[in-house]
């Protein structure tokens, strides 16, 4: 304690300390209810006085034809995320890096990452109004080209695409940002010089400013793989419903329907021991790439 207060550093750990209470109580301690995917639930006898069931619970979802649709959605929804926010952000970034009316970027880049701060319950009623059989898209593609209305949210076809849109255009100008600030820290120099040996704008793009960044997408590259088994919970809930459940159910709105809702609390947390136990595979995995590749470390 007295060389916390010598080296000025106590009042940091009274800062940390809510931080932690809050980590402890919702993180730590309930851990114990991992019990749940081993045991047969009785609520009068609580987690602890129910009876062991042993990995009878996994055995019944290795047989449950559910998990292996949601798998492949989640994979398929969050593949589809990552690369669209891998690719396109950069191509944002670097078009706004090439523009010199500084209104003009500001105002754009101000609009592009507005929609990150929006909630999906709000978001998802928009996009239920715009994407409804009497919604805007429809009706365009009616008086233009006299195509029948669409039903978007209700078609297996749709589904997936709309998600992986509609998030894109929700987070794409948030990660932007990210990739702006490393095009700030390369030397005008190089640009200077690439202009004088005559290289024009989209050779300056190539040669100069993607090599510039190419750390910072390794390094994000690597570390989005971590969160491949989180499809984004809360836009798929506001927006799905049981006609999409082929394509659009994932494992995190399986284990609310049925963990949660379905009261099959075993079912939900062997589910979720099991995401979590990949999640933190694939944490280790992406880190370890994050160092080989990007030279980056925790600590």
């Amino acid at each position: 304690m007295t060389k916390l207060f010598k080296n000025d550093q106590f009042h940091y750990h009274i800062m940390l300390l809510p931080i932690f209470v809050l980590f402890i109580l919702f993180h730590v301690l309930p851990i114990y209810g991992i019990l749940l995917a081993f045991k047969h639930f009785i609520p009068t006898k609580g987690i602890v006085g129910s009876p062991w069931a042993g990995l009878e619970h996994y055995k019944f979802l290795m047989q449950n034809p559910e998990i292996w649709r949601v798998l492949r959605n989640t994979l398929l929804i969050s593949v589809g995320k990552l690369i669209t926010l891998l690719i396109l952000p950069i191509v944002l970034a670097l078009m706004l890096n090439e523009l010199r009316v500084k209104w003009f970027k500001r105002s754009v880049q101000t609009i592009t990452y507005l929609p990150h701060f929006l909630s999906w319950v709000i978001l998802a009623g928009i996009f239920r109004d715009i994407l409804s059989t009497h919604g805007i898209i429809n009706h365009l593609l009616e008086s233009i080209f006299g195509l029948n209305p669409i039903m978007y949210l209700g078609s297996n076809f749709w589904f997936r695409p709309i998600i992986i849109i509609s998030n894109m255009w929700k987070e794409m100008g948030f990660s932007t940002i990210i990739y702006l600030a490393a095009l700030t820290s390369i030397n005008p120099a190089l640009y200077e010089a690439a202009e004088i040996d005559g290289a024009t704008r989209f050779q300056r793009i190539r040669h100069v400013s993607i090599p510039g960044i190419a750390m910072v997408i390794a390094l994000l590259a690597t570390l989005s793989l971590n969160g491949i088994l989180y499809a984004g919970f809360d836009q798929i809930y506001n927006l799905y419903n049981v006609i999409v459940y082929d394509t659009g159910d994932v494992i995190e709105t399986w284990v609310f329907r049925n963990g949660l809702v379905g009261a099959q609390y075993e079912m939900g947390t062997a589910v979720g021991l099991v995401n979590s136990v990949m999640s933190l595979s694939l944490i280790a995995l992406t880190y370890t790439l994050a160092y080989r590749f990007a030279n980056y470390r925790i600590f």
